[in-house]
């Protein structure tokens, strides 16, 4: 036993546990996150309740959302009539309903002995809204102007509802490419002073606007007089308009393979549509796009800063105590919260460079400010200050594990240090700057608190991208996935509907990371087996 315990192995043992368990734990979280997440996007039961209330009979219709044991005695100290039950706990349903113009909530809580009876509703149909998030009912008739026709089949229904989809395209196609731009223009020649345009110049945009305003008029018109009539579970008749309808199906009706096709649409709808009803609805594609660009921004800005820190430190510099200061300075930055960086981003950045950029260049918009507010050339630059110590220290490792040998090669062969450093050891060390861009890429994309200073916001109006000149619009604001799931967490309206929403958030967010990290990890690969020769 001593000369088992000499030799090491109960610590290598307990290493090796230890990262088991870590291993365990980071699987049993993804497989938690994906496992809340995905199940949303699956076409759950719809049930028909008969349940009894205090003082009437009430026919329920919705999913059930999560069932809950409840002890008999908390309910019976709540208040709660129990009556032919006499087990310990009794399950508490919270059932979806939606329906939300007709109800405040679009959630039922009913406990099992209230309910009478419960049956599968065949032929119900879920819509899923532009407003006022799921309907549930049975689709009756759909009505265009004062033609009825009566619903024969879910075809039927797709067909009315793709047209409905061309007829909003067109319109939005209309808005933006012509109705916007010569409202724009119009707008600007009449606020110019001393506005060298003719009359008939401005008429002529003017009679274009008109007829454009009229073209879209006549659109809205055919558009809102095209509804579906849908029954309730009360039975009520209930006029839902077909622009307002994006997707409808029949969750009790469909096969297996047709509630994975299901599934992987509603996938693709969460990753490409924009959110809606203060994001607990819809997709997260212009956080996502938003994550993305910051982290690419923030990769351009922070490598060639950290490289050539690191080049200076461990090449150039003399190593005394002021070097071995600056040292400890960037290791300490390091773990500087990271809320300090979002605060002195916002005063420096922000309001100094972007005050005096909107003075020298912008000068004619003030007091509203084009660079001088958050945005996300902004959130990109505080977040390459706040991993650049990250990127140094990687960096001077792989500079440290050059041989010298090398250099001093290169040196007697003729080549400056400049050469050398640029042909030599830079392409040897580019391994360890990608390491250190890698770590970089995973600390920036997860962080929340400096962004919600410098750029990010709840709901961004357009993406940082366009078909407008200068096409990459750095000043504007945008969404980002860490933020969102904080705001439909924490500040959602709804925080039973968006629940899901977090989960399936924060899944996406994770795979974005991991995309990223595998990227740049395939990069660093290629590099070290492309001068894995060289070094040896």
């Amino acid at each position: 036993m001593l000369k088992w315990m000499r030799f090491g192995s109960p610590w290598i043992w307990l290493t090796a546990g230890s990262v088991s368990l870590s291993l365990l734990a980071v699987l049993g979280l993804l497989l938690m996150i994906g496992w809340q997440g995905l199940s949303y996007f699956w076409p759950a039961p719809v049930y028909q309740f008969s349940v009894a209330m205090a003082d009437r009979q009430q026919v329920v219709l919705g999913e059930i959302y999560e069932t809950k044991a409840v002890p008999r005695q908390q309910l019976l100290e709540a208040g709660y009539t129990l009556k032919g039950n006499d087990s310990p706990t009794i399950d508490r349903y919270l059932i979806k309903t939606g329906n939300r113009e007709l109800a405040d909530l679009d959630f039922v809580t009913v406990l099992a002995t209230q309910i009478q009876s419960q049956t599968v509703a065949r032929g119900v149909a879920v819509m899923d809204r532009v407003r006022n998030g799921k309907f549930y009912g049975y689709p009756q008739a759909v009505v265009d102007g004062h033609t009825r026709h009566e619903v024969s089949s879910l075809t039927m229904l797709e067909t009315w509802l793709t047209e409905a989809e061309v007829m909003r395209e067109a319109i939005r196609e209309l808005n933006d490419s012509q109705y916007i731009p010569l409202y724009r223009q119009l707008a600007g020649m009449k606020s110019q002073h001393g506005n060298t345009a003719s009359e008939t110049t401005q008429q002529t945009i003017q009679a274009k606007l008109d007829t454009v305003t009229q073209q879209l008029a006549q659109m809205r018109q055919t558009l809102d007089g095209q509804a579906l009539l849908v029954k309730d579970a009360q039975g009520q008749t209930v006029r839902i308009p077909l622009a307002e309808i994006l997707y409808l199906w029949y969750p009790n009706d469909m096969s297996l393979p047709e509630k994975v096709a299901h599934w992987g649409r509603q996938i693709g709808h969460f990753v490409t549509d924009a959110p809606r009803e203060a994001n607990t609805e819809g997709g997260v594609f212009p956080a996502i796009f938003g994550t993305v660009l910051m982290v690419l921004l923030m990769s351009v800005i922070v490598t060639p800063l950290g490289v050539l820190a690191a080049i200076y430190l461990h090449e150039y510099a003399e190593q005394n105590r002021f070097t071995r200061l600056i040292r400890v300075a960037v290791i300490n930055l390091a773990g500087v919260p990271s809320i300090v960086y979002g605060v002195f981003g916002l005063g420096f950045f922000v309001y100094m460079v972007g005050g005096t950029i909107d003075e020298i260049f912008f000068s004619d918009q003030l007091p509203a400010p084009t660079f001088g507010t958050p945005g996300i050339l902004w959130s990109a630059l505080t977040l390459a200050i706040l991993t650049l110590p990250v990127v140094i220290v990687s960096t001077e490792e792989g500079l440290a594990r050059i041989p010298p040998s090398i250099r001093h090669g290169s040196l007697a062969l003729g080549a400056t240090q400049a050469e050398t450093l640029w042909r030599i050891v830079i392409p040897m060390a580019s391994p360890a700057i990608m390491t250190g861009l890698i770590l970089a890429v995973a600390r920036a994309a997860g962080e929340v608190a400096p962004l919600m200073l410098v750029g990010v916001v709840k709901m961004a109006p357009s993406l940082p991208v366009d078909a407008q000149f200068p096409y990459l619009h750095l000043d504007r604001k945008f969404m980002h996935l860490g933020y969102h799931i904080y705001d439909v967490g924490f500040q959602s309206p709804n925080v039973e509907a968006a629940r899901p929403l977090v989960y399936a958030t924060s899944l996406l967010l994770v795979t974005v990371i991991v995309g990223l990290n595998l990227t740049a990890i395939g990069i660093r690969n290629h590099l070290r087996e492309k001068f894995r020769d060289l070094e040896q």
